[in-house]
């Protein structure tokens, strides 16, 4: 069962690198796995580290995109400055809250003053409507022409980096998101694979997990079976490396020797199934039903006004009432 967040808990401001928890031992950025990718990610966070300002990371949920966000912050010159982590829901928040023109610029601005010689990390950019990204990219363009008037220490040397889930070049050639904002945030791409590309570090996260958590709750495991770690390796794992770490965790709650064995583990078999017919049913998706579904997601971005749906789309009012008319479900707009 879900349970909901308040406005404020969308905004985190973490400590300073010399005060956050260190990286996990015997890794370079607390990114565990030697796979290529792993080592290619590594070697990506040591050149970009000390010289981006706006980032872009991609990838899966629970594929780790704070993760090296964080990697990313301590490698910079700002690693002694706030790491400020804005969830998409504070943005829109913010939209609905404020019925003024500039009132999302104005919660982007005062956040940019909370992260100044530091990084703001903004989470999830993909799921901010397209009213709030035009006021996203007016807020950066201020910033940025502000700074250019300060002289150098009254700068404030501020980094930004954004996370999605969503493939943005896709939704920027389908009107789905904006051009100039992902422009803007995607000087450096950073695409993180999915944990079932990469099976190889598997192991390497499971004895990751598994001492972590022995040592934080006292147990005596010390090892997987066989037998359990290919049962783990079968598994699709859609919810990536933080599904393995909530299974490891819940896996060494119940063990009680040395051992952790097969019947530790969750059943993975529905699952699978499961997660095979969505991948089945996901190659069926008609072109029809992803414009229908980005028309009725920015009509409801509008609050069903039409005509402020047609600009946003780039079209004419009445190619829109003809796409309504054609199909479209009113219903769906409720």
């Amino acid at each position: 069962m879900s349970t909901s967040r308040s406005p404020s808990s969308y905004l985190t401001l973490s400590p300073p690198a010399s005060l956050a928890p260190p990286f996990t031992a015997g890794t370079e950025s607390g990114i565990v796995g030697s796979s290529a990718a792993m080592t290619r990610l590594r070697q990506q966070i040591r050149r970009i580290g000390p010289h981006f300002r706006t980032v872009l990371v991609s990838g899966e949920a629970g594929t780790g995109k704070e993760l090296v966000a964080r990697a990313l912050h301590r490698m910079s010159p700002a690693s002694n400055g706030p790491f400020v982590v804005c969830h998409a829901a504070a943005i829109k928040n913010a939209l609905a809250e404020r019925e003024a023109t500039n009132g999302t610029a104005d919660h982007i601005g005062r956040l940019m003053k909370r992260s100044a010689r530091g990084t703001l990390f903004l989470e999830r950019i993909s799921d901010i409507s397209l009213e709030a990204q035009g006021r996203l990219v007016r807020a950066l363009t201020q910033h940025e022409l502000t700074q250019s008037r300060l002289d150098t220490p009254g700068r404030t040397d501020l980094r930004i980096i954004a996370s999605t889930e969503e493939d943005l070049k896709t939704s920027v050639s389908t009107g789905m998101f904006s051009q100039e904002l992902y422009q803007r945030l995607a000087t450096v791409d950073i695409t993180l694979p999915p944990l079932r590309e990469r099976m190889e570090d598997l192991p390497e996260l499971a004895t990751h997990f598994l001492e972590r958590f022995a040592a934080l709750y006292g147990r005596g495991v010390r090892e997987i079976t066989d037998e359990a770690m290919e049962r783990m390796q079968k598994h699709l794992w859609p919810r990536n490396v933080s599904e393995l770490e909530i299974v490891l965790r819940n896996s060494v709650l119940e063990s009680e020797g040395e051992v952790l064995e097969l019947h530790h583990l969750p059943s993975f078999a529905a699952a699978n199934q499961a997660e095979q017919s969505m991948a089945r049913a996901s190659k069926s998706v008609r072109l029809q039903d992803v414009i229908e579904h980005h028309v009725l997601r920015v009509l409801k971005d509008c609050g069903g006004n039409k005509l402020r749906a047609s600009e946003l789309l780039g079209i004419s009012r009445s190619t829109l009432y003809r796409m309504l008319d054609s199909g479209i479900s009113g219903e769906s707009l409720r």
